[in-house]
């Protein structure tokens, strides 16, 4: 090794290279793998989201162009007589400009009406306090469930969540969206702005529960739901459904339930069943099978890539250890006359294979993981703001095996040609050109 420095630097890049590799790639698809399962976190896979559009298609004389808008009347309807529905949670939320305040704090965040389905469909887990229940739609009850980030600004962050449950926030809405001067201040999202006559007086609610949901990079916090029912009646949106999400029972496709959503709502609102952009309908359990059918083709290139990468690791070591026996074939000759066992040959050439790979796969393994390092500090300086990839990791035991796996070829590659040799006739060695 020392008299054949540059041939053996050469042969331990190789070997650097593909454990260099394997560990970056493998890694990297890991990141890209939990980035895609954190986009959908807890949120329900075999769920459905269904929203009103507008008519493209003429239908029994109307023309198209008709806006199609949802009512309690459909919800029930989907509720009660499509098969297969496991959930079914309707949503309604405001238009135009609102803050949600505490004291001298104050927010302009998203205000959904639901009920309590919608939470569990959506993945937003109860941090603190409780969700809401069949009570609080029944008597339209003034009570909220706040995200976390809502909280944060209402309430500050050290402030528990439990001591946040039982607090009244003020509600304020614009009757209709409108421009008004405002001044916004650069405390978080907080913002002070200057009202007119056509701003609702404040509405107070009850905070109680707060729910955290990791999707979309943690933004779902930033919003804060109450029942549809008491939304609908106080701020005069009756009888009116913006969204609906719902689940199906288990062993039951999303796609099946899907067509007859759609059958049942051209039915009732009149519009032809082939009408694509009438009802849009987002189908989870389609979108993650075709996320993870992409992540599962990369996955495999990933995988191709670098055993390719570790095979010509492999080959070359193994080329290297055969160029070695053969420039060593009258030394090993010399040992033998002299006494040298067949075992001390075989051994001599067995090290070299071993610590050349061992040593350059170890060091791949380091520089692959400081890149990985490296990778996940910028993405924590992002915030967590790259969509659809996160902090790579990689599975330790993989690449000990894929060094090891090194190991044993290198040494493999060498055994054969050196026991060939270390069985020769010491004066047939010493006759080698």
């Amino acid at each position: 090794m020392s008299k054949n420095k540059l041939r053996t630097i050469l042969t331990a890049f190789g070997v650097f290279w593909g454990i260099f590799m394997l560990v970056v790639l493998l890694g990297a698809g890991n990141g890209m793998q939990h980035g895609i399962e954190r986009e959908f976190a807890d949120e329900a896979k075999n769920s459905l989201w269904i929203w009103g559009g507008k008519t493209s298609l003429p239908y029994k004389g109307m023309k198209p162009g008709r806006e199609v808008i949802f009512t309690n009347d459909d919800a029930q309807s989907i509720n009660y007589q499509v098969d297969g529905v496991e959930k079914l949670a309707p949503r309604t939320f405001f238009w135009g400009e609102y803050t949600i305040s505490y004291k001298d704090k104050n927010g302009s965040y998203q205000i959904h009406g639901v009920n309590r389905d919608y939470l569990d469909i959506n993945g937003s887990k109860i941090a603190a306090g409780r969700n809401l229940n069949p009570l609080d739609m029944k008597e339209r009850r003034k009570v909220m469930v706040i995200g976390k980030r809502v909280k944060e600004v209402l309430f500050g962050a050290d402030v528990p969540l439990d001591e946040v449950v039982g607090k009244y926030v003020k509600v304020m809405v614009l009757k209709e969206k409108k421009k008004e001067e405002t001044t916004t201040t650069t405390t978080n999202t907080a913002n002070t702005q200057k009202t007119d006559s056509n701003r609702v007086a404040g509405i107070y609610f009850q905070v109680v529960g707060v729910f955290t949901n990791k999707a979309e990079q943690g933004r779902l916090e930033e919003r804060s739901v109450m029942p549809i029912t008491t939304l609908q009646s106080t701020f005069n949106l009756y009888n009116r459904v913006h969204t609906m999400a719902l689940t199906t029972e288990k062993g039951v496709r999303v796609s099946e339930v899907q067509g007859k959503v759609r059958q049942l709502l051209a039915g009732k609102h009149q519009f032809d069943v082939k009408d694509e952009e009438a009802v849009n309908l987002n189908n989870n359990e389609e979108n993650f099978e075709r996320f993870m059918g992409l992540f599962d083709g990369i996955a495999a290139f990933v995988w191709f890539i670098s055993m390719c990468t570790l095979i010509a690791g492999i080959v070359g070591v193994s080329n290297i250890m055969l160029i070695i026996i053969k420039e060593r074939t009258k030394e090993i000759g010399i040992r033998k006359a002299i006494g040298a066992t067949p075992f001390s040959i075989v051994s001599l050439v067995i090290q070299e294979s071993i610590i050349i790979t061992s040593v350059a796969g170890y060091l791949g393994f380091l520089a692959g993981v400081g890149m990985l390092e490296l990778i996940g500090y910028f993405i924590t300086q992002a915030k967590n703001e790259i969509r659809y990839f996160t902090y790579p990791v990689v599975n330790l035991n993989l690449i000990f095996i894929a060094i090891g796996v090194l190991v044993v070829a290198g040494a493999l590659a060498g055994l054969f040609p050196a026991m060939k040799a270390a069985n020769i006739k010491p004066i047939e060695a010493l006759r080698a050109d």
